[in-house]
């Protein structure tokens, strides 16, 4: 760029004639800065030349090949797609068919080759039918899995020539989308330069016009410049620099100016008193002007800063720096510097409060995630730890552990339930220990004052080092600094203490501090009485439920008898189970789910469970016990939506219930079963064999009107049947088809288990590690009557034999060594028999049998019942009945599809013999003359 002197523009002087070239020249030669940018321009134009016309032969390139890809792949599909193509593959001889429309289709479509081959590459057809036959030569293996390959590959000659050869491969499937040979389509992609010739010229124009524009522009430029540059006046000049150095005085941002040998050039007022320089600091040395080490340092480095923060005695500046001639190479920095201290202290304060917020945040969303109370309080711990303490600990009355009303009584004892953060570096109490705090302790205090307890130095902590003077001096080497202590309390009810500390790493805590644990712990305590108030409600049903379950194994021998009930975690449901010895050594196995959770359905779980008693006491059938449960919860479900029933009453109505009810004789070995919408039980044979019971499906209790299917089993002894409530095969994750599955797994083998084992196996397996439903599992092994326990017979109806019938019976008993209950057996046998054939219709069966207790049983074809009254003394008859009452344990009648049958259990309390209640009968006899009987006084009622 020319020089120009600063007098004043005069009137413009036209150049004498034939310098006007010559002053063009001077304008763009290479010294100024006008032929500098002009001969950058010429190379920027030179290289988008180049680039564009390199890029044109790069595109029109790939054009080419991307248009031969797609060709090929058109042309092969076709082909491939073609009528008969397919057929023409499984003919005898695929190349006599197929090269003729091949060479057809290739020459129609302008391809270089259509190719198709066995699924094996070998050649159908070729262009040079000497290449047929040949091995393909390229990818095949993915066209035979149904997909289309394209590339690029050589092979034999081409009538094309040479060039890259682009070629897809696709399958030929039949009808049935079976791959059953290849075709293979390509075309040589040849010399592209006729693409991209034909726009050489513009693009050679183009550049010449940008370097003509360019030579105009920076001519224009460079006049201009050179105007505005020999207008500037010396005052102007001076002027200029009162400006600058005015603003140097006025602004508030210090600005320091050093040079290339390290000495201070420039020093504004501003950064004087920021730094505390004196007044001769001009032309002086850096390090001789006693600044602070990191600014000395700052101010004698080359690199530049941006906004870096430097204390400089209480101030803390913000730095920038930046070298003054970077370009010339002469050394030399700018530096300015702000005061940020109090823009520091606020934005520190807003920090804070922001960490805050968004830490209560965090409590919101992470505490009260479950309704346990002492993940609940854990939850409370690792939220606040680390981020607000170092450590935390949560201390809860036991109250409130088992879901009771906390009261001030159990303040002074607490039970560790929750640690967060450095509890390892901390010695604390542990989790699980009862506290028993000290009246003068800081937990004490805040449970008392009903506030948060603030100790910033537990050095000066009295009350809360005599609570425990040894843990409290190897906490306080460990580097425990200050402690806060806050109250949970929740509806105006204290339910513990929070305890926030902080080490010697860390600042002490301060009064802010104490308002924002208290917020913590007002969030936390709503959390924590809520995971207590459901753990009161849950164990209330618990127990409920648990007070209406089997507590003990009814006597019985028909049986061996195992249960496992384990309640859901979200709420107590309604599922069953039962075991109900019955007339004649048999046994009934009783499995339910009510339709619902919580109180109710443990309430009407109890009322089903009650039924099936009653019911079972009646001896009704296994069907006839299901249609009565189901008109039951029909009229509970009636009840429950008429009347004056509480709109917020939980679980409204029953909605239905699934029963199975199963009653296993031992006598015959065999199970009669009914369910009632309920999992079909599964049964074990003694060799391991798993099975299902097959025991048709009926509708679930509460529908009405729908009949209940009944299937009889054989069971051999040892034979184990296994009863379950959905819960056990079926949950969120998994199908019930895949409970079933693995229930199957679990039992296989289990023949000669205990029904124990079989329970506990079963629960390992299945077990979900967080059950949403009740389980119930119930798990019976049979045993039989042996045939040497078991005596029956045939009476004729004549009243003349009731003695052979004693007299039998007699040598029955002897032969089972039970003659001392000879007597009261003989009595009601002969009660039972004689009043069989005078009121009863044939046959007339007797029935002993010796197990737990010794069991007569007599049976005829009559549906009559029997009914035990009083007689007068003056009556001749009567007190048959009574009499068979008295001697016996127990008495009933049940109905068959025969008739009846009368039975009397007598105890056997050794197990062998059980001696005749002699006093009620002696009375009873006392009562009448046996002389008014006939010769024998058992033979009459």
């Amino acid at each position: 760029m020319e020089v120009f002197s600063g007098r004043p523009q005069g009137p413009e002087r036209h150049p004498p004639a034939g310098r006007p070239r010559a002053r063009r020249a001077s304008l763009l030669t290479l010294r100024s800065a006008a032929g500098q940018v002009f001969l950058l321009q010429v190379v920027i134009v030179v290289l988008l030349v180049v680039a564009a016309v390199v890029g044109m032969m790069l595109q029109a390139a790939r054009d080419a090949l991307q248009q031969g890809r797609r060709a090929s792949v058109i042309a092969a599909q076709s082909f491939a797609s073609a009528p008969g193509t397919a057929a023409a593959l499984r003919s005898r001889d695929p190349s006599a068919v197929l090269q003729p429309r091949a060479e057809e289709a290739r020459k129609r479509t302008d391809m270089d080759f259509i190719i198709v081959m066995s699924t094996t590459g070998i050649r159908y057809t070729y262009p040079y039918p000497q290449e047929i036959g040949k091995k393909f030569v390229g990818t095949i293996e993915p066209a035979l899995h149904g997909r289309t390959v394209i590339e690029q590959a050589g092979g034999p000659p081409l009538p094309a020539g040479r060039g890259t050869d682009v070629q897809a491969v696709v399958p030929v499937t039949d009808s049935r989308g079976k791959v059953v040979g290849l075709v293979s389509a390509g075309l040589t992609v040849r010399n592209v330069a006729a693409l991209w010739l034909p726009q050489l010229p513009i693009i050679l124009g183009s550049g010449a016009a940008a370097l003509a524009l360019a030579v105009t522009g920076t001519t224009l430029v460079s006049r201009r410049l050179r105007r505005h540059t020999h207008g500037l006046s010396p005052v102007e000049l001076a002027q200029l620099y009162e400006h600058h150095d005015a603003v140097l005085h006025a602004v508030r941002e210090g600005v320091l100016i050093t040079g290339a040998d390290g000495r201070l050039l420039l020093a504004n007022p501003e950064a004087t008193r920021l730094l505390g320089l004196p007044a001769d600091v001009r032309g002086r040395p850096v390090g001789e002007l006693g600044l602070p080490d990191p600014v000395m340092r700052l101010l004698s480095s080359p690199e530049a800063v941006t906004d870096e923060v430097h204390r400089a005695g209480d101030r803390l500046l913000a730095v920038n720096k930046r070298p003054t001639y970077p370009q010339a190479g002469r050394g030399g920095s700018v530096v300015t510097l702000r005061d940020t201290t109090e823009l520091a202290a606020v934005s520190g304060r807003a920090e804070v409060a922001r960490e805050r917020l968004e830490l209560l945040y965090e409590a919101g969303v992470r505490i009260g995630t479950t309704l346990d109370v002492g993940r609940t309080a854990q939850e409370l711990a690792e939220v606040a730890a680390p981020q607000f303490a170092d450590l935390v600990t949560v201390d809860l009355l036991d109250a409130v552990l088992r879901g009771w009303e906390p009261t001030a009584e159990g303040w002074r004892q607490l039970r560790r339930v929750a640690i967060g953060g450095a509890q390892r570096m901390v010695p604390v109490y542990p989790l699980g220990e009862v506290i028993t705090f000290s009246p003068r302790s800081p937990q004490m205090r805040t449970l008392q004052e009903g506030r948060g307890v603030l100790e910033p130095d537990l050095r000066q902590a009295h009350g809360w080092r005599e609570q425990d003077p040894e843990r409290s001096r190897t906490a306080l080497e460990s580097g425990l600094r200050s402690l806060m202590t806050v109250p949970l309390r929740a509806r105006n009810v204290a339910l513990g203490v929070v305890n926030f500390y902080r080490t010697v790493d860390s600042p002490a805590f301060e009064p802010e501090d104490l308002a924002f644990a208290e917020e913590l712990a007002v969030r936390a305590a709503v959390a924590i009485d809520n995971a207590r108030r459901f753990t009161r409600e849950h164990a209330m049903a618990v127990t409920l439920q648990r007070s209406l379950l089997p507590r003990g194994q009814p006597e019985q021998d028909a049986l061996e008898v195992a249960w496992r009930y384990l309640p859901a975690e979200a709420g107590v449901g309604g599922d069953w189970f039962d075991v109900i010895p019955l007339p004649g050594a048999r046994v009934a196995l009783v499995m339910g789910d009510v339709v619902g959770r919580g109180l109710h359905a443990a309430a009407t779980m109890g009322r089903l469970r009650t039924a099936v008693h009653n019911f079972a006491v009646l001896d009704l059938p296994v069907d006839e016990v299901l249609g009565n449960l189901d008109d039951l919860v029909v009229r509970m479900d009636d009840e429950e939506h008429t009347g004056e029933a509480a709109e917020d009453h939980e679980g409204e109505g029953v909605t239905g219930a699934t029963c199975l009810y199963a009653v296993y004789d031992p006598v015959a070995g065999a199970c009669t079963m009914a369910r009632a919408g309920h999992p079909e039980p599964v049964v074990v044979r003694p060799d391991g064999t798993v099975t299902c019971a097959g025991v048709p499906a009926s509708a679930p209790l509460g529908l009405g009107g729908y009949p209940f299917e009944t299937t009889e089993l054989s069971l051999p002894q040892g034979s184990q049947l296994v009863l379950y409530t959905d819960g056990l095969v079926e949950d969120r994750t998994q199908d019930v088809d895949v409970g079933l599955e693995r229930l199957r797994r679990a039992l296989d083998g289990s023949g000669n288990r205990t029904p124990e084992e079989t329970c506990q196996a079963v629960i390992d397996a299945l077990k979900p590690s967080h059950s949403s439903d009740d389980i119930a599992l119930l798990t019976a092994r049979t045993r039989t009557f042996p045939p040497s326990r078991v005596a029956e017979w045939e009476v004729p109806p004549d009243p003349a034999l009731v003695p052979s019938v004693r007299a039998r019976c007699r040598e029955t008993l002897r032969q089972w060594g039970l003659e001392e209950t000879a007597f009261a057996t003989e009595l009601i046998v002969s009660e039972l028999v004689t009043n069989a054939i005078r009121y009863g219709l044939p046959p007339v069966g007797v029935r002993l049998l010796h197990g737990r207790c010794l069991i007569c049983e007599v049976s005829d074809g009559s549906g009559t019942s029997p009914r035990l009254r009083r007689a007068a003394t003056t009556d001749e008859g009567g007190r048959g009945l009574f009499l068979v009452a008295q001697f016996a344990q127990r008495w009933g009648t049940r109905y068959t599809t025969r008739g009846k049958v009368i039975w009397a259990e007598q105890t056997l309390p050794d197990g062998t013999s059980a001696a005749p209640r002699l006093a009620p009968v002696d009375f009873l006899l006392d009562q009448f003359d046996l002389d008014q009987f006939d010769h024998d006084p058992f033979d009459h009622d």
